[in-house]
């Protein structure tokens, strides 16, 4: 049959981080033959826009080939599923799954990459918003260049989010100066993440991407409870110092149940401006040792370059200002990383996703 040599050849598609193959997983929706136009519909439940295109050049010739069609007819579509959330806390309206971005200490690069991440996933197609949760040291005002700017309120019980960079964000850096949220005590500014978490009119989001606090004190433990997380990430370097702080970072989202999908390794080469050569400051292997150890992926190895530092320094984040670069593109492959593992790890509450039998 012809829809079956349809099938056999999209079952190839399997990414690293997939659970199933494409036709396994039930993402082709249907296929059709009339005459020469062959209709292919497929749907994604997480960020994975790019993928369509990836699809479509390794199989569209030997689609053809298969099925003597003439054209192909591609019918793509994200429709993101929603996870469970930990500790079965309920969810934030009109957010279907938060994903948390931690680090065992300060200095890894857990905002750069928290930030660009988010753009990126939004660029694969979901909607996307960032809450800064790092109370002590709100950085995302600065990175996405949004220092000014103030929510506002409708009603003046509900937050607008700010737009940064295309994304919904808020974040405390936007109602307190730094100053003034330095000096505040756990329970305080475990509040003030509750009000910022569930009193911003975020709308529609299929990922809502949480900046933590760097370290796993008290203040990380209680928000860590407090927020309805889909998953963890971890940012580490490849360092043994920085590696040994993430293992605390792991210890404490499996101590109040928060599923931790991966490791991802910051810094993990310098990539010089000059030349292109690849020189590992860090270390090597470190991400990946950790990753085996508590049996998670490895999700990402991002470089190390002044671009990105640059980027964040003027307010516009890699993937934002600089979309078609290799720097963006090693986010954008983390994205695509990150969508397939979360959705992969879990069973979805609620997804829009549905499997029709392929017809001749």
């Amino acid at each position: 049959m012809v829809i079956d040599s349809v099938k056999q050849i999209l079952a190839e598609f399997k990414p690293t981080g997939w659970g199933k193959d494409l036709v396994a997983a039930g993402f082709v929706r249907s296929a059709a033959l009339q005459g020469k136009s062959l209709t292919i519909a497929l749907v994604l439940p997480f960020a994975g826009r790019s993928l369509f295109e990836q699809i479509k050049q390794d199989f569209d010739v030997r689609l053809r080939g298969a099925t003597g069609a003439t054209r192909i007819d591609w019918v793509c579509d994200i429709e993101v599923a929603s996870l469970p959330r930990a500790q079965g806390l309920a969810a934030v309206q009109g957010i279907r799954n938060i994903l948390v971005v931690a680090s065992g200490k300060g200095g890894v690069g857990k905002s750069t990459t928290a930030v660009n991440l988010a753009l990126a996933l939004q660029k694969e197609g979901a909607r996307v918003a960032i809450l800064d949760a790092d109370i002590y040291g709100p950085s995302i005002p600065t990175m996405m260049g949004t220092v000014k700017e103030r929510p506002s309120s409708r009603d003046g019980k509900l937050m607008e989010p700010v737009m940064a960079c295309g994304l919904k964000s808020n974040s405390i850096g936007y109602l307190v100066d730094e100053q003034d949220a330095t000096i505040w005590r756990g329970p305080m500014a475990s509040k003030a993440l509750a009000q910022i978490l569930h009193e911003t009119r975020w709308g529609e989001v299929d990922y809502l991407v949480v900046d933590m606090p760097p370290g796993t004190g008290d203040i990380q433990l209680t928000m860590a409870q407090q927020v309805p997380t889909s998953a963890a990430v971890i940012v580490t370097t490849p360092q043994d110092v920085a590696l040994a702080d993430a293992r605390k970072g792991v210890a404490m989202f499996n101590k109040v149940n928060v599923p931790v999908l991966g490791i991802i390794e910051n810094m993990s080469y310098h990539l010089c401006s000059a030349c292109g050569h690849h020189e590992p400051l860090f270390g090597t292997g470190g991400g990946q040792k950790m990753a085996e150890q508590y049996h998670v992926a490895l999700l990402g190895q991002l470089p190390l370059h002044i671009d990105i530092r640059q980027h964040m320094d003027d307010g516009r984040p890699t993937v934002f200002g600089a979309p078609e670069g290799s720097l963006a593109q090693a986010y954008m492959k983390l994205a695509r990383r990150v969508g397939a593992e979360l959705y992969f790890s879990g069973k979805p509450i609620a997804t829009p996703l549905y499997t029709v039998a392929l017809d001749e």
